[in-house]
């Protein structure tokens, strides 16, 4: 029985992407042990694990991940008080799909999608 996942995604700067989940995003550091090139992050029941990747190009970097949550609105209110960039493409929008969506990409340029269920 499956249980949960936890997304790897590429980093070049550990600290860089400590700081943008931590103080941009409200991540807290996950476990105890700080590991050279690895990074675990939690929020709520979620959890994000990056791995350095110090040549990565970030024009290159198709990095995605898709994650759920039951207040949309309050959480792209707070990214937009904390001046949080949104994607370009990517602002709070009603999909055909029945999601209500946006999208965040993070110093690296892995994409971040939010959604919540009509």
């Amino acid at each position: 029985m499956l249980t949960d996942i936890h997304p790897k995604l590429p980093m070049r700067d550990k600290g860089l992407t400590r700081d943008y989940y931590i103080n941009k995003l409200g991540f807290q550091e996950f476990g105890s042990a700080d590991f050279d090139g690895y990074l675990m992050v939690q929020k709520d029941h979620i959890q994000i694990h990056f791995f350095e990747f110090k040549e990565l190009d970030p024009k290159e970097n198709y990095g995605q991940v898709y994650i759920r949550t039951d207040d949309i609105d309050q959480l792209y209110q707070s990214l937009l008080n904390n001046k949080v960039p949104i994607h370009p493409n990517g602002h709070l929008a009603i999909k055909p799909w029945d999601q209500k969506e946006f999208s965040l990409l993070d110093p690296d340029n892995n994409l971040l999608t939010f959604g919540q269920t009509l």
